[in-house]
């Protein structure tokens, strides 16, 4: 009995590994086929035999262009123009609706209200003239290019572009220490510097990421492009005929973005070259295919993940700067408000280095928010240069319409080619709004870094202006 168990078992045994066998050998064959016929179609589309007629294929066609050494820089800068193009035109008209509704009728509905219920007046400038238009300035100036930028990025992202955007920078952030991705990062702080510092999660080394972090605030965020066209379509498109005026200023605005990216560049080598020393990481870049974007999921992502949540986070900070902006221009110190008093004692120095008190103390009130940075300079040129008739009065933020009437008062309180120059240099080169500070410190977990990343530009900014104003003087 034991024996003719035994046999059976053995029996058993010998069939079941023979089946074994069998299913592995057919499967080692089935894996053998499987990538034998993968590297055919591989080699089908990117061999091309000889006698064989070469077959068109869109990806690499389009991909010889955006990625090829020769057009691949002046490609991508020219759909960053249009990009940027959109954005500002495009936002002019909703800015100015927005800014109609918001400024021009709520807020002296709002101020006629306080009257009727007789709301004493250090109340009413507080909470109507301070906070409630910081927010109305913020949400003018800030919702309607966000929405643009936003959603024409993401499209950009969806299509395909951008990880060709990455391909091209690689190297040349490489031979900086940094990563290529970063070119990414820096593409969306064009847009808002707090949402290029969330979107550095992309970078996996810390360190990179770190760098990408800090150097992120030489993108000039859509907060800062009113300024810049403004103060180079005065003082930059004054210097040439009128009929050049236009060319003259959008040039000097690209160029500021351009000295942005190259300053982003020097401190990324000069941070992985000191503090974050390191070899830059090698990553493996995939360039997907060239897809249709997914429109309803772009306005989502765009208008809900990034452009609600950025501007809600700059509204929490907007309301408080508004607040202080009145206190300053109403509390008097003596006979002078504490902000003729700041003004009037950092004077000599800002004047020492191309600017003036009232732009160091717009810059420094204004942190909340950049959106509010020109109405805080009208406001305190009025109110330092003693104009009467301009504006809804101290502490009153306000924008002109009409560039030369800007102008004009600019240059009644002192205002000089040098002092736009400069001004638009400080506006690349400053502090990161509040907004992108905290959302730094939530990112980096580090009050040294979150420091750093606030203190460094403003340096930067002091030390250039004061070079250009003393070549400025030695050529003037």
């Amino acid at each position: 009995m034991i024996d003719k168990h035994t046999n059976e078992r053995e029996a058993i045994l010998i069939s079941a590994n023979k089946y074994r066998w069998d299913i592995g050998e057919n499967l080692h064959d089935s894996i053998i086929e499987a990538i034998y016929k993968d590297a055919e179609i591989i080699s089908s589309k990117v061999i091309n035999r000889t006698g064989d007629k070469s077959k068109f294929d869109i990806d690499r066609f389009i991909d010889k262009i955006v990625t090829s050494k020769w057009s691949g820089f002046p490609l991508m800068f020219l759909i960053l123009a249009v990009v940027f193009w959109l954005t500002i035109t495009g936002a002019n008209i909703p800015s100015g609706m927005i800014a109609s509704v918001l400024i021009d009728q709520i807020h002296p509905w709002l101020k006629n209200a306080a009257v009727d219920l007789s709301i004493p007046f250090f109340i009413s400038g507080v909470l109507i003239d301070g906070a409630y238009l910081a927010m109305a300035w913020v949400i003018s100036v800030m919702l309607p290019p966000m929405a643009i930028f936003f959603p024409l990025f993401t499209l950009l992202e969806d299509f395909g572009y951008l990880p060709r955007v990455a391909f091209n920078m690689d190297s040349l952030y490489k031979k900086v220490g940094a990563h290529g991705k970063q070119a990414l990062t820096m593409s969306m702080g064009f847009g808002c510097n707090a949402a290029g510092v969330i979107a550095t999660r992309i970078i996996d080394s810390p360190r990179e990421r770190l760098i990408a972090i800090i150097t992120n605030n030489f993108s000039l965020c859509n907060g800062r492009w009113p300024t810049q066209i403004l103060i180079a379509s005065i003082f930059i498109g004054s210097l040439v005929p009128p009929a050049l005026g236009g060319l003259f200023s959008a040039g000097a605005v690209v160029f500021i973005a351009v000295l942005g990216i190259l300053f982003s560049l020097i401190i990324s080598w000069g941070l992985s070259n000191s503090v974050l020393k390191g070899e830059a990481s090698t990553f493996s870049l995939e360039l997907p295919p060239y897809r249709p974007p997914r429109i309803l999921q772009t306005l989502y992502t765009s208008l809900i993940d990034r452009t609600i949540f950025v501007l809600w986070r700059a509204v929490v900070f907007a309301v408080p700067a508004g607040i202080v902006i009145w206190l300053v221009a109403n509390i008097n110190i003596g006979d002078a408000s504490i902000a003729e008093v700041f003004i009037n004692w950092v004077d000599p120095f800002a004047l020492f280095i191309g600017l003036n008190g009232v732009i160091i103390l717009a810059y420094i009130i204004a942190i909340p928010a950049n959106e509010i940075v020109i109405p805080t300079i009208l406001m305190l040129t009025v109110l330092t240069a003693k104009i009467s008739g301009v504006g809804g009065g101290s502490g009153v933020m306000f924008e002109l319409e009409n560039s030369a009437d800007v102008a004009l008062l600019l240059q009644t309180g002192g205002w000089t080619t040098l002092t736009g120059i400069n001004l638009m240099l400080f506006s690349l080169l400053h502090n990161p709004c509040s907004t992108t500070i905290y959302t730094i410190y939530k990112e980096t977990g580090s009050v040294r870094w979150t420091l750093i990343s606030t203190l460094l530009p403003v340096v930067m900014g002091i030390i250039v202006c004061f070079f250009v104003t003393q070549i400025w003087r030695l050529i003037a």
